[in-house]
């Protein structure tokens, strides 16, 4: 098993090594938080152009389903009853409104779950508390300079042995 740089898991590596690579996945991190916020916009037009297709199909209803329906509507309930064509008429219309009426409230629903998509912003709200953490970080503070320096020369030792043995 080996870290993302190829460096064997357990073994010392540079503050070099250790700065590229959190450097990488720093990188990583952002590249993501970018994707995810991509998606989220994506989730939210996609909201809003359902919004806008109920809403002109609820005009489209209204505007050719008129005179159709308006004047069949009107002779089946003359049809059944025997009212005056008129209010035949006026009841056809009625229910063409009330068709389109329920369309535009289909349209208002998917408009409000638009309207309410936060997806960028939670995105960039957490790319900032990223970004807050990372500023307040410090290094752990080393007291011991010897530990460190017998651990470079434990790791040329072993580097030796192994260049020797190849």
């Amino acid at each position: 098993m080996s870290a993302p740089d190829g460096s064997p898991v357990g073994a010392e590596r540079s503050i070099g090594q250790l700065f590229a690579s959190a450097t990488t996945e720093m990188s990583a991190l952002v590249h993501d938080e970018i994707a995810l916020a991509k998606a989220q916009l994506k989730q939210d037009v996609k909201r809003g152009a359902t919004s806008g297709g109920a809403f002109m199909a609820a005009g489209a209803v209204l505007v050719f389903s008129l005179p159709m329906l308006n004047f069949a509507l009107a002779y089946a309930i003359r049809t059944w009853s025997d009212w005056n064509l008129a209010i035949c008429f006026v009841l056809s219309f009625a229910a063409n409104v009330l068709v389109a009426g329920l369309l535009a409230l289909i349209g208002v629903v998917f408009a409000k779950k638009a309207k309410k998509g936060k997806g960028p912003q939670k995105v960039a709200a957490s790319m900032k508390e990223t970004a807050g953490v990372l500023q307040n970080a410090k290094p752990h503070p080393r007291s011991d300079t010897k530990v460190l320096e017998e651990r470079v020369r434990d790791t040329k030792a072993i580097e030796a042995v192994a260049r020797s043995s190849s």
